[in-house]
């Protein structure tokens, strides 16, 4: 593992479909494609080359902290020839 690696745990992040937060849960294993935005675009799985931003909050009674956003480019695997 290395700085800038994208993990998932790949659990369900809520009760309903609403509250799914993983690519996994939102397409139900690859079952179901995502659009993406207004492009036209559905995607199962993120594809190399994708730019992929992660925000997050947490929130309780009167208050809200955000942990601000991460982008990153999906690179290919590189080749190491085997």
């Amino acid at each position: 593992m290395r700085a800038g690696d994208l993990c998932g745990t790949g659990t369900i992040s809520g009760p309903t479909k609403e509250t799914f937060g993983s690519m996994l849960e939102l397409s139900w294993s690859g079952k179901e494609p995502i659009a993406l935005g207004d492009s036209g675009i559905t995607r199962t799985f993120i594809q190399d080359n994708d730019e992929v931003t992660i925000t997050g909050f947490c929130q309780g009674d009167g208050y809200r902290v955000g942990f601000g956003q991460c982008t990153g480019k999906i690179l290919p695997a590189a080749d190491l020839g085997y």
